[in-house]
């Protein structure tokens, strides 16, 4: 009897072992314009063995899990389409991606549409249907043939038309010049003799990265302006640890050397807003406030926005309250006040939308807040949700006003979202601006996938305030910190002054937020061109208050950062202090947070061709990722590698034992 069961044992672990080597490849599948393309078959074969085989879903993504490490085959078939092959490696803990494209096949949509099955499964109709073989379409919600046809009543009069699909399709390109983006100058060196202490606003939007993988997707290297290096670090979620106790806030510091500089070292700093679960979350009165204008016309504008709306609404509640305001040559209201629960009929709202005429934005705007005011919520969640493109051009639309009104009602209690879509006059400049001057977020949405991400994964973080006007200030100690500089965020930096100033308005962070924020410093007695000279003062010594300090503490303190915050409805804020150690980390023994966030902030440096690049390269870039993966539950960092090998020319990783090799 015991032979049997160690018998057992041993194949359960051997199982259990054999799963733990195993990898995964996600495949998305996807027509000549980027749309998803829902059940078509992905077969995974190695040596003339099938490994698995399943039709993508209405995200054009199929999974298949449990793959020895090793190279496969991967076909795709879907009825109508020309079959498409690749190849893959997979590897352990990291997901192995393919993107393949499939395109039309005249030959298989002509017996598609002639095959007696299909034409039997057509409903009946009691006019006379004359349908034209060329003009067969192919639906990208459900993956499904529909017919394009011309409808004759028995007059023979004509009722309605459908267009022939563009067959084989080239890659559309956009000039990026036609998009507004605002430029900032990056964040320079600052002595700590002359400049202790830095203040900034938290910032949790995170449009940036979403943005910027649409530019490399279609085969772009994003403009310099469009790379916001603390949005692309901060879309990734962080394993930090929640807050104890009653405090919405948990702060954790690492001290590590820095790939693209040696001699230098990078201060991490990680926030993490409490989770709250959404049965908990307030009421809220949400207005959709949706641009139905002429631009909005593409199939990644409004076509995603009424998806995107329908996924926020699945995850309302009865005590939830829903209105619907559009604008374009003129601002109307779709659907009054309606109860989270009545889904069907805010469904049946959002198909009803249509794209065309201006852009009068601000009279939307002004419709929104007064519709949220009209059913304020006390104690709740009151916020205007804004989709659109940001091309505003008729009514109010100079920054100036827009912003005046938004803070006007932020004051009120109501906060506004903005969800931006499209391409080619997609205005990223503006958008941000209402956000931030809204106390919301700025979401960047480029598929259902994001949609998805932004507002139902992130449900909390998106629709809910935990914590608002966040401040953070950190001063450095020149016992051990020459010169420093903050890693993106240019245009949230603050005056010292206004982190105690309550009046002065910071970004929010919302239930199960995280925020990373990373300091380039430069050590004392380091030699570097990135030091700057400060001239002597004559009626006071710089630096004199600080020699106590350091004594007083045993010479181990390296920087002392302070956050403060108000609740969501409050007026005062309070602070948080935490003691950062001289204490350096390695990055192949640091975190993973710091490992990966790293590799994203070098990354976001090549984008930009940063001057503070150093001799950072893509190679080092894949590498940090490669080896911060095991923290990846939805496969986002997964999907990072797939970006970052295509803006590499090359994949080779100079590695030594799974890590980049230091040059000289």
């Amino acid at each position: 009897m015991k032979k049997v069961i160690s018998l057992c044992m041993l194949c359960i672990l051997t199982a259990l072992h054999a799963l733990a080597q195993s990898g995964v490849l996600k495949v998305t599948v996807v027509d000549s314009r980027n749309h998803a393309i829902a059940n078509a078959l992905v077969t995974v074969t190695a040596n003339n063995t099938t490994y698995g085989s399943q039709p993508t879903d209405r995200y054009g993504i199929a999974i298949i899990k449990n793959l020895q490490a090793g190279k496969y085959n991967v076909l795709v078939s879907k009825g109508g389409y020309k079959n498409a092959t690749a190849k893959a490696t997979v590897e352990q803990r990291i997901p192995a991606l393919v993107k393949l494209t499939l395109w039309w096949d005249d030959k298989k949509l002509r017996e598609a549409v002639e095959d007696e099955t299909l034409s039997k499964s057509l409903p009946k109709r009691k006019q006379k249907t004359v349908i034209r073989q060329e003009e067969a379409l192919h639906d990208m919600a459900d993956g499904s043939i529909m017919l394009a046809a011309y409808n004759r009543t028995p007059n023979g009069g004509e009722m309605k038309s459908m267009p022939a699909p563009s067959i084989s399709m080239p890659p559309t390109y956009y000039n990026p010049s036609t998009e507004s983006y605002k430029k900032e100058k990056e964040n320079d060196f600052m002595s700590v003799r002359a400049n202790p202490l830095s203040t900034m606003s938290v910032d949790v939007d995170r449009a940036s990265y979403s943005n910027i993988r649409r530019f490399i997707n279609e085969g772009q290297t994003p403009p310099a302006d469009a790379v916001r290096i603390e949005e692309m670090i901060n879309y990734f979620d962080y394993d930090y640890p929640q807050p104890e106790g009653d405090q919405p806030l948990a702060i954790v510091t690492e001290l590590t050397d820095c790939p693209w500089k040696p001699q230098h070292k990078l201060l991490h700093i990680g926030m993490q807003a409490r989770t709250i679960p959404t049965h908990n979350l307030p009421p809220s009165n949400l207005v959709f406030l949706i641009d139905v204008s002429g631009s909005m016309s593409a199939y990644n504008k409004l076509p995603l926005v009424i998806s995107s709306l329908k996924m926020l609404t699945s995850k309302l509640r009865a005590q939830d309250k829903i209105s619907i305001v559009v604008y374009a040559g003129s601002a109307g209201l779709v659907l009054p006040a309606t109860a989270g629960n009545q889904k069907q009929t805010i469904y049946n709202a959002l198909d009803r939308l249509q794209a065309g005429g201006s852009t009068a934005g601000g009279a939307g705007i002004k419709l929104a807040y007064s519709v949220a005011m009209e059913n304020y919520v006390r104690g709740g969640n009151n916020r205007v949700i804004l989709a659109t493109d940001g091309d505003f051009n008729v009514g109010i639309s100079g920054d100036n006003e827009l912003e005046t009104l938004i803070t006007k009602e932020r004051e009120k209690g109501i906060y506004l979202t903005c969800l931006g879509y499209g391409m080619g006059n997609y205005k990223d400049s503006k958008m941000e601006v209402l956000a931030d001057k809204g106390n919301g977020n700025y979401a960047y949405i480029d598929s259902e996938q994001e949609a998805e991400k932004t507002l139902v994964k992130e449900f909390g973080g998106t629709i809910f305030t935990l914590a608002k006007d966040v401040k953070a200030q950190i001063e450095f100690n020149p016992a051990y910190v020459q010169s420093y500089r903050l890693v993106g965020y240019e245009n949230r930096l603050l005056n010292e002054e206004d982190f105690k100033d309550d009046k002065k308005d910071a970004g929010d962070m919302g239930s199960g937020h995280s925020v990373t924020i990373i300091y380039e410093i430069i050590p004392v007695g380091v030699q570097s061109n990135d030091v700057r000279n400060v001239t002597p003062l004559k009626y006071q010594q710089r630096g004199v208050a600080y020699p106590s300090v350091v004594d007083y503490n045993n010479g181990n303190e390296l920087a002392t950062i302070k956050f403060r915050y108000k609740k969501p409805n409050g007026n005062t804020s309070k602070e948080i202090t935490h003691i950062i150690s001289n204490n350096t980390t390695t990055l192949q023994r640091a975190s993973e947070n710091a490992r990966f966030a790293t590799s994203v902030a070098m990354f976001g440096m090549l984008l930009k061709n940063s001057p503070y690049k150093g001799n950072s390269n893509y190679n080092k870039v894949l590498s940090l990722a490669r080896n911060s993966m095991r923290h990846d539950p939805e496969g986002y960092r997964a999907e990072y590698i797939d970006l970052v090998r295509k803006m590499n020319k090359t994949d080779d990783v100079l590695a030594s034992n799974g890590w980049y090799e230091e040059e000289d």
